[in-house]
């Protein structure tokens, strides 16, 4: 058997992080770096600081701008990122957004900002990431990022768009990984639960709400953006080689009972 730790190392692969301007994004694009890889950052949100960062370490790193939502942009964005540092070899398929809502008093327009960016676009860039593996023969890996909310209902929060469109993330990757398993490209995604991000804050939360969320979680509290870095990397690297299709819950114990 081969040193398992090197199959971990992404070194001379290039990979693309969505919603890399901060929280599990930004954490996970400098886990990449330290892996070797080089790391192209998108979001509509400056994440310059963030290729900086990389930058500084050595790694090397670029930040493209882009409303992921447009299918116009998501094909500007592989042509640069292909320009700049030829094919992609790997897609942390990350952005998302969650909305706060009561069913009854939530409209359209929130319904379809949810759907456009956590499953509309997701589904645009894994389609164009899987395309150009495809085309350049490049036996890549693609990991989504769905939610704990995409397999229960993590009640009292009310946001039937984002659990509904959680949950069609976490079967499209299932579907894709079917699909382009002939193509030696391996689809799988994380599902966080409470993770301390902008999302997920815990500072300025009231702490009732807290003590409510904690006592459902076995661990008894928020996960850190470092502690899904470690399986995003997994996922995305050699060390999952035979890994296709899967979900990996990272919730502190939350969905166990």
């Amino acid at each position: 058997m081969d040193d398992i730790l090197s199959r971990f190392y992404m070194k001379g692969k290039n990979v693309m992080v969505t919603g890399a301007a901060g929280g599990i994004g930004s954490c996970c694009a400098i886990a990449f770096a330290q892996a070797g890889a080089n790391v192209l950052l998108v979001d509509r949100k400056d994440a310059e600081s963030v290729a900086e960062e990389i930058r500084g370490m050595g790694g090397q790193s670029i930040w493209y701008q882009a409303d992921l939502t447009k299918e116009d942009q998501v094909t500007a964005v592989f042509d640069r990122a292909e320009q700049d540092f030829g094919p992609v070899h790997s897609l942390f398929n990350n952005a998302g957004v969650c909305l706060l809502e009561n069913c009854e008093d939530m409209t359209y327009a929130q319904w379809r900002e949810v759907m456009a960016v956590n499953m509309d676009a997701s589904f645009l860039v894994a389609r164009e990431a899987g395309r150009r593996m495809i085309r350049n023969g490049i036996h890549g890996t693609i990991v989504n990022t769905g939610s704990m909310s995409g397999d229960i209902v993590n009640y009292p929060q009310k946001q039937v768009g984002y659990n509904v469109s959680k949950a069609g993330v976490i079967h499209m990757t299932k579907t894709l990984a079917c699909e382009w398993a002939e193509y030696g490209i391996r689809v799988n995604c994380i599902s966080p639960g409470y993770i301390e991000t902008k999302m997920a804050p815990v500072s300025g939360t009231p702490q009732e709400f807290l003590d409510t969320v904690h006592e459902r979680i076995p661990m008894g509290r928020h996960g850190q953006p470092d502690e899904v870095a470690g399986a995003v990397l997994y996922l995305a690297s050699d060390a999952s080689s035979y890994t296709n299709g899967c979900e990996i819950l990272i919730d502190g114990g939350y969905c166990c009972y």
